[in-house]
């Protein structure tokens, strides 16, 4: 999935801890973290530390995959297709490959 925008991020994490039937309280526990820090994240999420952001990714076994934008519509939808990363965080030893 392509993600423009915090509020795209949030809405995105949201939508896989509703998936995995997970409330925001089990998610706090396992990432260390408030449930209020949660829900700041998913309504306002402009504001949150990407700290915070990978403790709820990890929490959710989910990664952030970063790639270049398209320059075109054409562009776009190979990308699309293909959507192959430039990089990969992986959160578990903060190792970028």
């Amino acid at each position: 999935m392509i993600v423009t925008s915090p509020k795209m991020l949030s809405q995105v994490v949201r939508e896989f801890r509703y998936k995995d039937k997970l409330s925001q309280t089990d998610i706090s526990k396992q990432a260390g973290i408030k449930q209020a820090t949660i829900s700041v994240f998913e309504n306002t999420p402009e504001s949150t530390k990407i700290e915070t952001l990978f403790k709820i990714l990890t929490a959710l076994e989910l990664e952030l995959v970063v790639q270049p934008r398209p320059t075109s519509t054409k562009q776009a939808q190979k990308q699309n297709q293909i959507a192959e990363p430039t990089a990969i965080y992986n959160s578990d030893d903060g190792e970028i490959w």
